[in-house]
């Protein structure tokens, strides 16, 4: 449950075919700041061949998973404009995110209705301090055992309300 000390941002993570150039994006997931979660496998185009065993390690997506209910891109970045449509979304890995979601915006001819932000653009110092700490302790605490890209929206989010709550930023201080 998120506290009410802070308001919290609105997180998206993508989980991706590999970790270079060549690679797409396969998952994309996010929570907003009223806690709608939305996540959706994506089905590569035929041109998106680059794989690697290493990512499937770390997510567990297979081809055969895309293949079988990934949705059309088309249709996702549909769904992410009307969800998100004139706010700013926040993620962690912004420069590989990021990427990932031009990536993908490209590929279905459309414009982002959003905008996508590195979190480190509204953390403060005390947060960045204690974060990886904090995020062990989560972990520990919660399983950290799906490494999916809303789950780890969800998580992220978690981390930046209590980071901000330990930094002792009033809530009147945050804004996004």
């Amino acid at each position: 449950m998120i506290s009410s000390l802070c308001s919290p941002p609105a997180i998206l993570d993508i989980e991706a075919s590999g970790f270079g150039a060549d690679s797409y994006p396969i998952e994309v997931g996010l929570v907003k700041a009223d806690g709608q979660r939305y996540c959706r496998l994506i089905q590569p185009l035929p041109n998106w061949t680059h794989w690697t065993h290493e990512a499937e390690s770390l997510h567990g997506i297979t081809r055969e998973l895309l293949h079988s209910n990934g949705g059309e891109i088309v249709e996702i970045c549909q769904q992410l404009n009307q969800l998100l449509e004139g706010t700013t979304i926040y993620c962690d890995g912004w420069v590989v995110d990021y990427p990932w979601l031009i990536k993908l915006f490209a590929a279905s001819g459309q414009s982002m209705k959003f905008t996508c932000s590195p979190l480190e653009a509204i953390l403060n110092e005390s947060q960045m301090d204690i974060w990886h700490e904090e995020k062990a302790r989560l972990c520990a605490e919660s399983g950290c055992e799906r490494h999916r890209a809303s789950s780890d929206a969800e998580m992220i989010q978690r981390l930046y309300v209590v980071t901000r709550q330990l930094s002792g930023t009033p809530a009147s201080e945050v804004s996004f």
